[in-house]
């Protein structure tokens, strides 16, 4: 490692983070991750300049991003996301993809490329962060948690593929081709999941779940690694196969071991919440070009623009197209939630970076705004909808004392 001291600075950084929400969760509940990214930027070379990103650090970073699209891809019940609310999830991001690129044509000055960076960031919803919080409040196997897995399942993985066909660098027709390979490889992938399970899965399955074998658990790594490998050699982006890694884990473990499904996937959490996913919070307010957006008034300004575009271009479609059973008010937190985002923004203003079709300032501002979209919006959908007592259940002291990755 160039700079060995980063690591132990971001894992003081993780253990941190959730003493600063213990210690403010009387007066205001903030984030986690929000605390995760304003220690990662005051350690970093923009504040303190303690902590030097290297290639070890930004590996196990780009790992966290994969944990946590594969811990949002497991959560979804596909068994309870269909029909009219699947219908309506799958309409709503398309017009949100018209719309921000739209607007993205205007921020641009009519740059094709600069206005497919900012649309399709501006149409992601942060799955990993809303659904924990969803989960410890018990709401999230209820009607209003259905609807948001369905809603942010396809935000989720929208921008994933839009990122992979129009930010690729190849021509789109080569690039719908591959990703229809892809998606057909996964497609057999699934029907291999559902088909079930000879016994010796299951019966290993429980002989080492608390031994050093630990069998359950490497099978996912490795279903995980092979996701994220198909992915890398159609040259698409690894997040599409963290996804789909996933989606057919929930299928193996449930239909192979369901009895002891749930304390596999709690192993893998640990690793991902306890390890990787603060490590890629962190490492991205290390990484924050927090100079481009102080020195530059109208990037400063962006930012309060662009959290506002995140309400009209992702929330406004979902408020309009949310099914007609849900109250006014859960169509409100319904769009707040869906207009929370941070990791995908993160990933698609890195490309644009990276493949300078996006400047650092715009890039800081759209970032800074998923910033704050974690901080206020989810806050916001919980307040509006305790007030109308649209809560499943009171949290309980209990509750209180588990942080998540959303609080």
């Amino acid at each position: 490692m160039t700079h060995p001291g980063t690591l132990v600075l971001i894992m003081a950084a993780a253990v941190l983070a959730p003493l600063l929400v213990h210690a403010t969760g009387r007066r205001l509940r903030v984030p986690l991750v929000v605390f995760e990214v304003v220690l990662g930027i005051l350690i970093g070379p923009q504040v303190l300049g303690w902590a030097h990103p290297d290639e070890v650090v930004d590996t196990l970073a780009d790992l966290g991003l994969s944990m946590l699209i594969f811990l949002a891809g497991y959560e979804i019940e596909f068994a309870a996301v269909r029909g009219d609310t699947l219908r309506r999830s799958l309409w709503a991001w398309p017009v949100s993809l018209v719309l921000g690129i739209g607007l993205g044509f205007l921020f641009s000055g009519g740059g094709a490329f600069e206005a497919f960076v900012v649309g399709t960031a501006l149409t992601s919803t942060a799955l990993g962060t809303v659904l924990p919080m969803l989960r410890d409040r018990g709401e999230l196997r209820g009607r209003f948690g259905t609807v948001v897995s369905a809603f942010g399942a396809v935000g989720e993985f929208g921008p994933v593929v839009a990122m992979a066909l129009l930010l690729s660098g190849r021509r789109p027709a080569e690039s719908a081709a591959l990703l229809a390979a892809f998606g057909a490889i996964t497609a057999a992938a699934v029907f291999w999941a559902l088909r079930p399970r000879p016994p010796w899965f299951g019966e290993l399955t429980e002989r080492t779940l608390r031994s050093s074998g630990q069998f359950a658990v490497r099978f996912v790594m490795l279903l995980l690694a092979c996701m994220l490998g198909l992915a890398e050699v159609f040259g698409l982006d690894v997040l599409l196969g963290a996804f789909a890694a996933g989606v057919l884990t929930r299928l193996v473990l449930h239909r192979a071991a369901p009895a002891s499904s749930e304390e596999v996937v709690g192993k893998v959490e640990a690793l991902g919440f306890g390890f990787l996913v603060p490590l890629f919070y962190v490492v991205t307010g290390i990484e924050f070009d927090l100079e481009a957006l102080l020195d530059d008034p109208v990037a400063l300004l962006l930012v309060p623009a662009f959290l506002l575009l995140f309400l009209l271009v992702r929330g406004g479609p979902v408020y309009l197209l949310a099914p007609k059973d849900l109250s006014r008010t859960d169509r409100s937190a319904l769009a707040l939630f869906a207009s929370t985002c941070l990791p995908l923004v993160v990933a698609i203003t890195t490309i644009g970076v990276d493949q300078d079709l996006l400047g650092t300032d715009r890039a800081a501002a759209l970032v800074g705004a998923a910033m704050i979209s974690v901080l206020v919006l989810p806050l916001l959908a919980t307040r509006l909808r305790s007030a109308t007592g649209g809560t499943a259940r009171p949290a309980s002291a209990q509750d209180g004392a588990k942080d998540t990755e959303a609080w």
